[in-house]
């Protein structure tokens, strides 16, 4: 047999056979990985029909093994599965991580980040959901419940799987490793699948899970509810999507509540760690022009340069000639520093100017920012006057679905079927205006006011076009923005530094991979490396919102103290009465005030990020019983009115302390 095999495989053994197209395409031990994923989604849709669940378990090991050995079998299989896909192979092919002996070696290869298990819980939704039913989630956490009561931080992770497979039990490496190396809680959600449950309903129960954290404080994973508790989310894929959506919706319900201010503002995540998310909906073929001036923005220019060479290179592969040097896409001599590229097919209706930002969605802008986006460009229209669109220098470049069209894991074929499943068969969307089915389509006016997000992705995923326009997006919104404001001399507690890209949206582009390596970290080691890289970043976001909470706390502090001091000058004779008072007993109906001036405190603070109520009632109550410090201190203007009448009416009382 051996013979037999030598003989039959001889030019590939001594190097002469034509290599597999992937396995120059890919890194060695990516593609290493892809190999044996591809023996396992063979294996397992052979035996998919085998009824029996212990029998079909076993037979898919069988099988599997076999493929591991015939690879071209494997691949021939697995094309003639993806041809004609049903959401019963989705599932089969990405909830094979749950079955209890894949599960088994899994958990030998795995090192042990966390003594304590995964609970299983389950979260309430809140009083202004339209859905009653609980939402289904796991809590990773080294350690017993009734620590989380000393913890104000957590991660929320909405997992992937096309949004028809995957619980969080199938990400248990990535979890688990990010439990450990933060210390902090990790809610992973088990949100409904399509197509039983359709778009939009897993994104509400991703929103309404977050609203039930703000609103509860933390009290519904087992925080102590006495501030609101510091969130990253996180999201892998179709998570990623999910993740990015839901913060849409949180920055467009606070715009639309300024109008109808009945419910507390939501705030914002500390910020968002997307894995190779799918942002966009529509499969094109082709790189338009406003993508293209994204990619090339010099700001990125050495992040996206091995990216947007392989794009530019792909005419010159085919034809033969000499590859552009990096110079060849720098401003002309004549270009103003700082300025935007034009984009073709942008202009005006109004007065047939470019406008300097792609548009993706009009019928949104005119909806969300026309004024304002009118306001924001206007300096820059003026300085153009040309009528005629300026051509891109770029290449024709097609989109990386197209370019990734045979990739091992994400192909063309299940990224359409995973899309008709999400839709479901009723719903008939705007695949060219809805941003919370695609998020790349968002107005400027919803990614202004986007949290800090990181991105992580292979340079060769199909979806790789949607991690770098998603971030380019971002960052000139945020420029634009900033830019306005300074014009204007607006300077609030958010400004407190300049402009920085970094401030806005990092991106990783890890060479010679492709889609999903941080869910078989066992099969590619390297993963293991960004995994901690992503808990790295989740702990950097929190440690800085809490620095810029403190920042805020203190400058409000600080304007408090100032407006008091000032306000309080003409009445010092009066504090000569109430220093006779502090030492005693506070009255019940002062009591009741102070009460009172608390409660209303903490309605008003409860909408803020990273809000800490138990010091705002510390210091409400500090006024009293310390002789050092003067009434005038007090927060609430009415409580000091009153105990300045009762130290006027002590001495006819009889009521004061003598010294």
């Amino acid at each position: 047999m051996m013979y037999l095999y030598a003989a039959r495989n001889f030019s590939t053994l001594v190097g002469l056979a034509s290599p597999e197209p992937m396995a120059n395409m890919y890194d060695a031990k990516y593609f290493r990985a892809t190999w044996v994923l591809t023996a396992l989604d063979a294996g397992f849709w052979t035996a998919m029909k085998i009824k029996k669940k212990w029998m079909r378990d076993i037979a898919s090991l069988a099988f599997s093994l076999f493929y591991l050995v015939a690879a071209e079998r494997a691949d021939e299989k697995v094309r003639k599965v993806r041809g004609a896909l049903t959401v019963d192979h989705l599932r089969v092919s990405w909830n094979k991580g749950t079955t209890p002996y894949l599960r088994a070696v899994q958990n030998l290869m795995r090192p042990r980040f966390t003594r304590w298990p995964p609970r299983a819980i389950r979260i309430p939704r809140p009083s202004s959901s339209d859905y009653k039913e609980p939402i289904s989630g796991w809590l990773y956490y080294d350690g017993p419940i009734a620590d989380l009561e000393h913890i104000n931080k957590m991660i929320l992770d909405i997992p992937g799987g096309g949004f028809v497979a995957m619980d969080p039990r199938c990400n248990d490496d990535k979890l688990f490793a990010w439990a450990g190396k933060t210390g902090l809680p990790v809610l992973s959600l088990e949100y409904k699948k399509a197509p039983e449950f359709p778009y939009p309903y897993a994104l509400n129960e991703c929103f309404d899970v977050y609203t039930t954290i703000v609103r509860s404080k933390g009290r519904c994973i087992g925080m102590s509810g006495v501030e609101i508790p510091k969130v990253v989310v996180t999201g892998d894929s179709a998570g990623g999507n999910l993740a990015t959506a839901m913060t849409l919706m949180l920055i467009e319900s606070a715009t639309n509540r300024r109008q109808s201010p009945i419910q507390v503002e939501l705030p914002l995540p500390a910020g968002l760690v997307l894995l190779y998310p799918g942002l966009d909906m529509n499969i094109g073929n082709w790189m338009s022009d406003e993508q293209m001036s994204l990619i090339k923005d010099r700001r990125v220019r050495a992040t996206n340069r091995d990216y947007l060479r392989r794009k530019n290179m792909q005419y010159n592969d085919l034809v033969g000639t000499p590859h552009q040097s990096d110079d060849e896409d720098d401003e002309p001599s004549g270009a103003v520093p700082g300025e935007k590229p034009s984009v073709l097919g942008t202009n005006d209706k109004n007065n047939g100017l470019r406008s300097p930002q792609p548009e993706y969605s009009h019928a949104n802008r005119q909806t969300w920012a026309k004024s304002e986006q009118s306001a924001i460009t206007s300096d820059r229209n003026s300085k153009s006057m040309s009528h005629r669109p300026e051509p891109m220098k770029t290449r024709l470049a097609m989109a990386s679905m197209i370019s990734y069209f045979n990739d091992r894991v994400l192909t063309p074929e299940m990224m359409r079927a995973m899309i008709i499943l999400y839709i479901g068969p009723h719903n008939r969307p705007d695949f060219s205006q809805d941003y919370l089915l695609s998020p790349i389509l968002a107005p400027d006016i919803l990614l202004q006011k986007f949290p800090k997000t990181y991105f992580l992705t292979g340079e060769r995923d199909p979806l790789v076009d949607d991690t770098v326009i998603f971030a380019g997006r971002l960052r000139r919104a945020k420029q634009a923005f900033h830019s306005q404001r300074s014009s204007r001399g607006i300077k609030e507690l958010n400004d407190i530094t300049d402009f920085d890209d970094k401030d806005v949206a990092e991106v990783v582009l890890i060479p010679g991979i492709s889609h999903g390596f941080t869910q078989f970290p066992s099969l590619y080691p390297p993963a293991w490396k960004l995994i901690d890289r992503c808990a790295r970043w989740a702990v950097e976001l929190l440690d800085t919102a809490e620095t810029r909470m403190k920042h805020e706390q203190r400058t409000i502090s600080q304007r408090h103290h100032t407006r008091t001091e000032s306000s309080g000058d003409e009445d010092r004779p009066l504090e000569i009465n109430m220093t006779k008072m502090r030492s005693r007993t506070i009255s019940d109906g002062a009591k009741m005030q102070l009460n009172s001036a608390e409660q209303t405190e903490d309605s008003i603070d409860v909408g803020k990020p990273n809000g800490n109520t138990k010091k705002r009632r510390s210091a409400g109550r500090s006024g009293f019983g310390q002789k050092s410090k003067s009434i005038i201190k007090l927060d609430s203007s009415d409580d000091l009115l009153g105990r300045r009448m009762q130290g006027l009416a002590s001495s006819l009382t009889g009521t004061h302390d003598e010294d």
